[in-house]
């Protein structure tokens, strides 16, 4: 099996995949996108080329396309929420802001595959011509129109997944030597003790909602957004993008607080990362 192939072929899917879920939230329909088979170099007519590299993970990720791709997906999702718009500086924000959450996407699919977190870095435009990369077409048909965006990955990042997939004892020792749910003792492991002191964002999550583009610009002060969770439910403890526990929301010395009623395996923990 050739396993860089694999990888590729993997994350191309991914792409699409999560971009056609990003048509589908903000227009409010899926379009149909087609992987064509990968080449070495972007098409000529790239006028937007976009550099994604990702935080804990080496290379990157290029999306390029000609202005008749990116301004017709722009185009596309601004009418989807009744605007019209002909401005190109308008269109191009559309169309990469449609792109950057898809990569987003991508991003903690690496990182669930990886064992750990992997987020979008700081991306930019780039003009310059890339030539160490594998690439694909993704042809994107929706409704009566179409575009075309062309996906690259940079040799490192591949290698990153593909290491990925091979046995590393080291982390396999690490994360035997780590609890699964809670601390239940000392950790015979040097190289867990050093990790100890490490600080780590917590966050609470009450619930979420997905509001399509033409609702959100309507939003205003007072307005309202109905989350998909019930007063009853137990809100969501997350630790780097990972739900590690659940539990009530209490009040502490006038101070919102948590109390823990569940600590989720770490089989779970790995679902709540895709």
């Amino acid at each position: 099996m050739n396993i860089p192939a694999e990888i590729r072929q993997w994350l191309f899917a991914e792409f699409s995949s999560r971009l056609a879920t990003v048509f589908e939230t903000m227009a409010g329909e899926r379009p149909r996108v087609e992987i064509e088979p990968v080449f070495e170099m972007p098409p000529a007519d790239s006028a937007l080329q976009w550099r994604q590299p990702f935080s804990g993970v080496a290379g990157a990720a290029w999306i390029a396309a000609a202005e008749t791709g990116w301004t017709a997906i722009g185009g596309h999702l601004l009418r989807a929420a009744g605007i019209e718009e002909n401005d190109a500086a308008i269109l191009k924000s559309t169309y990469l802001e449609a792109i950057s959450q898809a990569l987003a996407g991508i991003a903690t699919t690496m990182g669930s595959r990886l064992g750990r977190e992997a987020v979008c870095a700081l991306g930019e435009e780039s003009s310059t011509a890339v030539i160490d990369a594998a690439w694909a077409v993704l042809h994107i048909q929706f409704g009566n129109a179409s575009a075309d965006i062309t996906m690259g990955l940079e040799p490192l990042l591949v290698m990153a997944l593909v290491a990925s997939s091979q046995p590393d004892t080291s982390r396999a020792e690490i994360a035997e030597a780590a609890p699964v749910a809670g601390f239940n003792g000392p950790v015979n492991s040097k190289t867990f003790e050093l990790l100890l002191d490490v600080e780590l964002p917590v966050s609470v999550s009450f619930g979420r909602a997905q509001v399509a583009l033409k609702d959100v610009l309507k939003l205003t002060t007072g307005s309202i957004v109905e989350l998909n969770r019930s007063i009853h439910e137990p809100v969501e403890i997350i630790v780097n993008n990972c739900v590690i526990a659940r539990g009530e929301v209490v009040v502490v010395e006038g101070n919102f607080g948590v109390r823990i009623h569940q600590v989720i395996s770490r089989r779970e923990r790995l679902r709540t990362l895709n």
